[in-house]
């Protein structure tokens, strides 16, 4: 990277231990490891980036934003098993907050929208959608169209993200 300052934004908390490590490793540059615990929090700090300030109070902007961040995923069981109260199948669509399974059914936009209640709290003003490859884009669009019939106070953006696994990606803030 041509830059005196690189930020890093690990975007798992399994690896922002390494990225600290990782970033003593490198000379002639200065690598600033942003605690990002998820996608949504990395999303965040990018967007509070400003070019016009200080690297230290770019650090200090970027760090700050990480708490009004909310995530959640929906993603699928790949086993068997009992867990957070649920009884699951293998292939059982899930939705998960940054600790818990939260709710289960067969349908992801269903499960998608049941996590977003669960987890939504007045405080929080903007939902954003980032949907899975094996996500179709109609039905994405229309999961957006229901959130924003009822949750009218909030601004609701949905984005195409492309990744496996997870059918959605949630940021609430």
């Amino acid at each position: 990277v041509n830059s005196e300052h690189v930020f890093v934004f690990p975007n798992n908390k399994n690896i922002i231990l390494a990225a600290e490590q990782a970033s003593a490793l490198i000379e002639g540059k200065k690598i600033h490891v942003i605690p990002t615990k998820n996608i949504p929090q990395g999303l965040a700090a990018a967007l509070a980036f400003n070019p016009d300030v200080s690297v230290e109070e770019n650090i200090v902007n970027m760090s700050s934003v990480l708490d009004t961040v909310c995530a959640g995923q929906v993603t699928y069981a790949v086993r068997s098993t009992q867990v957070d109260g649920f009884k699951l199948k293998e292939g059982d669509i899930i939705g998960l907050n940054h600790k818990n399974i939260l709710t289960k059914g067969d349908n992801s936009s269903i499960v998608a929208a049941q996590l977003i209640e669960k987890m939504l709290t007045p405080e929080h003003t903007m939902i954003t959608l980032y949907y899975g490859k094996d996500v179709e884009e109609e039905k994405a669009k229309q999961l957006k169209k229901e959130l924003q019939e009822k949750y009218a106070e909030c601004e609701i953006e949905c984005y195409y993200g492309g990744q496996p696994l997870y059918y959605y990606i949630i940021s609430l803030e």
